[in-house]
């Protein structure tokens, strides 16, 4: 399979500037496929300004923009075009950022987006997501952090992947929390979807796809879920191609 992806669990570290441990990767990613333009899609950020959706848009455009500008690149919004789906067909890289899964898909299937980008990539063109945008690689959107603030047609996704991801996946549960861990959601998701995988990517981690190869990037352990085994940890270097099977 052609495929070219760098799935990304999050997009700031504590006390780091936006984007700041990602833009090496980024980079360095797209330049290997000789990338200069990116198609940018908004539609997860819609927390940015109480003026509304659409100025969202405009902010979270800028705000991605300026630092694509200082890695060498050309970054371009795809709600400024009149014909999203034109716009996906004429890429030369996608980048989904984060925030909200549930409106990310809502915006993605109602424009019609969904098949016409994971046609376009699974064609060899660069993918990048984070987050929210890591989240909608994957077969469905079941396993995103999110507030169901909107409702999509579907949960369905890119399927990119043939796994899911659970971004910003942390072991900690604070004292005194009386409500469940991620791992008990996770395998609150298995229970009902028993033929599923669940990869849980830690903060400062990242997943670089190349066709059927995969590595994991970051100084934390990746951690797996199945229906019935106990969770597996993977360290970087050590070879994740089976989950892409």
């Amino acid at each position: 399979m052609i495929r070219n992806l760098l799935l990304i669990s999050n997009s700031t570290n504590a006390g780091e500037d936006y984007l700041a441990w990602t833009r090496t990767y980024i980079r360095d990613f797209l330049a290997r496929y000789g990338v200069r333009k990116v198609l940018f899609i908004p539609y997860a950020g819609v927390n940015l300004t109480s003026s509304g959706v659409d100025k969202s848009f405009d902010l979270y455009e800028d705000r991605v923009k300026k630092i694509f500008r200082e890695m060498g690149l050309s970054l371009h919004s795809i709600h400024r075009e009149p014909n999203p789906v034109i716009a996906v067909n004429e890429a030369e890289s996608i980048v989904i950022g984060g925030g909200n899964t549930f409106h990310l898909a809502l915006m993605m299937q109602e424009y019609g987006m969904m098949e016409a980008i994971r046609r376009k990539v699974l064609r060899g063109i660069p993918f990048v997501g984070w987050s929210a945008g890591a989240n909608v690689a994957c077969p469905t959107m079941k396993t995103t952090n999110d507030m169901p603030i909107c409702e999509p047609p579907s949960f369905n996704c890119l399927k990119l992947i043939p796994f899911q991801i659970n971004p910003h996946y942390m072991d900690f549960n604070p004292a005194g929390h009386a409500g469940e861990t991620r791992e008990q959601r996770i395998t609150e998701f298995l229970t009902v979807n028993r033929d599923a995988t669940v990869v849980g990517l830690r903060e400062g981690c990242l997943l670089q796809v190349e066709g059927d190869t995969m590595n994991l990037v970051g100084d934390k352990m990746l951690r797996v879920f199945r229906f019935g085994f106990e969770p597996q940890e993977y360290q970087a270097g050590e070879n994740l191609d089976f989950l892409l099977k």
